[in-house]
C-alpha cells in the first residue's frame, strides 16, 4: 500500500502558474508509475499527464500538452505537476495516483491502484 498526499493547490488568476505535489510514503515510490487528474463535479475523472517509475518517460492528456508539465523526484518520494498559462476552465479538484509500473502508459482511472485525498485549484478569471 502506498498513501498519497496533494498539496499546492489555491486560487489563482488567469494566465497564471500552480506547483502541484504529491508526496508519497509507504511502499517503494520508485516501483510506481504516477499519474495526475483532475475532477469537476458531475464529471469523470479526466487524466493530466503520467510519468513512469524512473521519470523517463512521460506523457499528457490532450486538453493540458504543452502547458502542464510532470515530473518526478524519486528521492523524495514526489511527484509535480507544474501548471501553466491557467484558463478557469482548468480549475478542478486535483488528484494524484500510483499504479505498479508494468512498462505501459496509463492513461485511464481505473488503471490506478492508489489515490490522494485531492487538492482543489481555482483559476479566477
Amino acid at each position: 500500500q502506498v498513501q498519497l498526499v496533494e498539496s499546492g493547490g489555491g486560487l489563482v488568476q488567469a494566465g497564471g502558474s500552480l506547483r502541484l505535489s504529491c508526496a508519497a510514503s509507504g511502499r517503494t515510490f520508485s516501483n510506481y508509475a504516477m499519474g495526475w487528474f483532475r475532477q469537476v463535479p458531475g464529471k469523470e475523472r479526466e487524466f493530466q499527464g503520467g510519468i513512469s517509475r524512473s521519470g523517463g518517460r512521460v506523457h499528457y492528456g490532450d486538453s493540458v500538452a504543452g502547458r502542464f508539465i510532470i515530473s518526478r523526484d524519486n528521492a523524495k518520494n514526489t511527484v509535480y505537476l507544474q501548471m501553466n498559462s491557467l484558463a478557469p476552465e482548468d480549475t478542478a479538484v486535483y488528484y494524484c495516483a500510483a499504479t505498479t509500473d508494468r512498462g505501459r502508459y496509463y492513461t485511464n482511472a481505473y488503471e490506478y491502484e492508489h489515490w490522494g485525498q485531492g487538492t482543489q485549484v481555482t483559476v479566477s478569471s
